[in-house]
């Protein structure tokens, strides 16, 4: 609990319980800023907040006089970080801050840094919530705002943590989320065309993810993939020192000597002229550059490879390549994969592998960009056998619309099914599967919920998968 004069120069000295940006979620006492999110206005909750028991309000625009203090601001939303910090006492300066951003990867890259330095010093925060070895919670935002951002961080320094592993996304970076962090590493995994109905132009999309490589200390170090196109673009925004990888031997780590198998990768890192043998437990190409920038990650702050080698035979990344095996006689794969380039690199990977059909259930998420999604329908119906295309978190849209984008190129194709219930889709891929097919279910990873256009509602592709294998294997053993 602070003052509010604690938090913000003012003459009130009401006391804070909290900070809150969401009027539904205000409890007795806490503090409501009035952000900006872009797509409603928070002073229209301003009553709301205080029938709910605010005890003050910041706000950006003149709200007349209220029942609690009003505090005017030129801009609530870079208040907010400053507030947060200050009334959990700046828990982002207590722990080493490591930022992942990238089009792809960013989940695999900040788990596996978390798993190398330990969950019982490292805490996570990103798409598959916020973790450390004492607790495992979930989040609404892959980068959540910063009214939940501070508490999250500040239940890690309570918990002896002392790094923080976490996923940046673009949005958090354009809307200044993360503005007043400063980071001790930063990790760039790639950047492909995205979120374009955010960001409104690429250009606007790399300067967002770039804003990371500039909040990261002098002192620090900006780990980047010199194998992507923008490398030249994040290396110019970055403050600290740069470290590379990639597969060049102009790399401060490289690669070689790859070779890719089913659920393993074997090859050799080479750094500071050394070599490294590996043999980890993630698969897929892609993989190789994503543990690449976790152990270039290690290697700077001061770990050594003995240590990091013992460490490698635990990583997973729940909702990555994960596959489900209750005894059927073909493969079940759920991953995460929504981006063009992303589902490519695994369909590439998959096709390395000795399986005989590869059958995709796939859609695409609503009120996002709406630009790739014929390009994932071209993407996936060329690289599978059978596509079976369905709803994804069509929010307000019309899942039959978001479809009829994917299929606009293909429709003379005949290796596509529609079915808009994804759990009657998932159930036609696994009823359909022959002995030494693939079932892969991409988009949503271990995510555990489905945004339909009135509600949020539980699903999650693991347990979906789970439940219509059960149903064929009792069918199947009668």
């Amino acid at each position: 609990m602070k003052k509010l004069n604690e938090l913000l120069n003012c003459d009130y000295d009401v006391k804070v319980t909290g900070i809150k940006i969401n009027s539904r979620e205000i409890e007795e006492g806490d503090l409501f800023i009035c952000t900006d999110m872009g797509t409603m206005d928070r002073h229209e909750f301003i009553d709301d907040a205080i029938e709910r028991g605010a005890s003050a309000i910041i706000v950006k625009k003149d709200v007349g006089e209220k029942s609690v203090p009003i505090i005017k601001v030129d801009n609530p939303n870079d208040v907010l970080p400053i507030i947060e910090s200050k009334f959990y006492g700046a828990p982002e300066t207590k722990l080493t801050m490591i930022g992942v951003t990238g089009t792809d990867g960013k989940t695999s890259v900040a788990t596996m840094v978390q798993t190398l330095l330990g969950e019982e010093t490292c805490g996570y925060i990103g798409t598959n919530g916020y973790s450390c070895s004492k607790f495992n919670k979930d989040t609404n935002n892959t980068t959540p705002d910063a009214d939940k951002l501070y508490g999250y961080l500040d239940e890690f320094v309570k918990a002896d943590c002392k790094y923080c592993s976490m996923e940046v996304c673009s949005e958090a970076l354009m809307r200044g989320r993360v503005k007043n962090i400063e980071y001790d590493v930063s990790i760039l995994t790639n950047i492909t065309s995205e979120h374009l109905n955010i960001h409104g132009t690429l250009e606007n999309y790399i300067a967002d993810k770039c804003k990371l490589f500039s909040q990261t200390s002098m002192d620090g170090y900006c780990i980047l993939n010199k194998d992507d196109e923008h490398f030249l673009q994040a290396k110019a925004a970055c403050k600290g020192k740069i470290l590379t990888y990639g597969e060049g031997s102009d790399n401060d780590l490289y690669f070689k000597d790859i070779m890719l198998l089913p659920g393993r990768n074997l090859f050799t890192i080479v750094y500071k002229d050394k070599e490294y043998k590996i043999d980890s437990p993630m698969a897929g190409y892609f993989n190789i550059y994503n543990l690449s920038a976790a152990i270039l990650t290690l290697f700077a702050l001061g770990y050594d490879f003995d240590y990091i080698e013992k460490r490698i035979p635990l990583l997973k990344v729940s909702g990555r390549l994960e596959l489900i095996d209750m005894g059927q006689d073909f493969y079940v794969m759920v991953d995460y994969a929504h981006t063009p380039n992303g589902i490519t690199k695994l369909l590439e990977y998959v096709r390395l592998l000795p399986i005989k059909r590869s059958i995709v259930v796939i859609g695409q998420a609503g009120e996002r960009d709406p630009y790739k999604r014929k390009t994932v329908g071209e993407i996936v119906s060329k690289n599978c056998d059978l596509a079976i295309f369905t709803y994804e978190d069509p929010r307000s849209e019309d899942p039959k619309d978001i479809i009829d984008m994917m299929i606009e190129n293909i429709k003379d194709r005949d290796n596509y099914e529609i079915i808009i219930d994804r759990s009657k889709a998932i159930k036609r891929a696994i009823d359909v599967a022959k002995p030494g097919d693939m079932v892969m279910v991409l988009g949503k990873g271990n995510e555990t919920y489905e945004k339909l256009k009135d509600r949020v509602i539980y699903f999650n592709d693991i347990e979906e998968c789970k439940k219509h294998l059960e149903d064929r294997l009792k069918v199947t053993n009668r």
